[in-house]
């Protein structure tokens, strides 16, 4: 049980982003927590260790509480990750990254909103910032020994995509885990692709760079002050019985020939009243309505299609993407997510299952900007 009171003068809805939770216990949009008033929420944790995280998600205005703040990791840890000998402790490093503008008093500034919905039409495609900031701090230096360390990348911006990697590459990026939990067996990459909610766990070996080296963790989709994103300081050689195991864990395959039916949703632009919007299905969201009942314990394929780029979430339970454009998974997609990327038109494959609990979920674009417009549905689990 976790008690949220909101000391602030305007309400919040708390989303456990990743969690397996009760449906009273998701943060649907509408159950609100006043100001002055506190909710008590159900975080069960029968689910696999993972990096999730915790945000604002009231309806039509989660982008701005987020950009402001109202945000912050949750992390599941069980005996089946602990016994591997990953890099912990003090080398077990969340970092989470947004992008944010400044007023001229160093404050945020976000884009005036349409009547608390969206932001004005410059931004339809979500509000950028241009700085990067890592746990608050903007290009923050992370001092490091010469060992191995465990990265939890989490991409929390409103709208910006990351593609990570280190200057110098002398290592790769070992993946270890993605949205729900480690993966079967690591992967290396070079760089790794974020988009807005997703995760990703990396372990980087640090001793293949000479102590008093400056390594840069680089945006290769930035430029001028999104560019760089933190630096590493290897300040000197330490002892290391970390390591990285070829078999992680094992991923039960959730096959598109076990589904009983494949659904399918479209995120698109639209007009409304000659302004441009954006909808699910060509619908806004309505939170009394109910786009799909979804037996729990079943298997079903539900095909995203886009006409630009949508990230686009699912509550209550991760999913397994099975391919895009009618191809396999691509090279960032492996292990249970929560969380996909849509390219522009773009059709993205996933297999859902949900498990133990009944009653009223989410499914929506994470681009806050495009959620707070309407780019939401409403799922019932039965």
């Amino acid at each position: 049980m976790v008690a949220h009171r909101n000391d602030l003068s305007v309400p919040v809805a708390v989303h456990l982003h990743g969690g397996h939770t009760p449906a009273d216990s998701d943060g649907y949009p509408t159950d609100l927590i006043e100001p002055g008033g506190r909710r008590d929420s159900t975080y069960p944790m029968r689910q696999r260790a993972a990096t999730l995280w915790y945000h604002d998600h009231r309806m039509d205005f989660t982008g701005q509480q987020v950009y402001r703040g109202l945000a912050g990791f949750h992390l599941v840890t069980d005996d089946e990750q602990d016994a591997l000998g990953l890099p912990s402790g003090e080398r077990d490093i969340p970092l989470m990254i947004t992008d944010r503008s400044f007023g001229e008093d160093g404050s945020f500034s976000y884009p005036a909103s349409h009547h608390g919905a969206g932001v004005d039409d410059a931004h339809m495609e979500g509000v950028l910032g241009d700085v990067v900031l890592v746990n608050g701090a903007p290009w923050p230096v992370l001092e490091v020994a010469a060992a191995r360390y465990r990265l939890r990348l989490l991409n929390a911006s409103s709208a910006r995509r990351y593609r990570l990697g280190l200057d110098p590459a002398r290592t790769p990026l070992a993946q270890i885990a993605s949205d729900g939990g480690l993966l079967e067996k690591p992967i290396e990459h070079s760089t790794v692709l974020l988009a807005p909610g997703e995760r990703c766990e990396v372990v980087v070996d640090f001793s293949a760079f000479k102590p008093d080296t400056d390594v840069t963790l680089r945006n290769g989709l930035g430029s001028g002050g999104t560019a760089d994103v933190m630096r590493f300081r290897i300040t000197g050689r330490g002892g290391d019985d970390s390591r990285i195991p070829q078999q992680l864990s094992q991923i039960e395959p959730l096959s598109a020939d076990r589904a009983v039916r494949t659904r399918t949703w479209t995120f698109r632009r639209a007009l409304n009243d000659e302004h441009p919007v954006w909808r699910l299905d060509g619908r806004a969201f309505d939170p009394e309505r109910i786009d799909a009942d979804v037996r729990l314990g079943e298997i079903e394929v539900w095909r995203f299609q886009s006409d630009l780029h949508h990230p686009v979430h699912v509550h209550l339970d991760p999913f397994q993407v099975l391919s895009r454009r009618n191809q396999g998974p691509g090279p960032h997609d492996k292990g249970w997510k929560d969380t996909v990327d849509l390219a522009p038109s773009e059709s993205v494959d996933v297999a859902v299952r949900f498990r133990d609990y009944p009653g009223r979920y989410l499914l929506h674009c994470h681009n806050l900007e495009h959620e707070d417009m309407g780019m939401m549905a409403a799922f019932r689990t039965i």
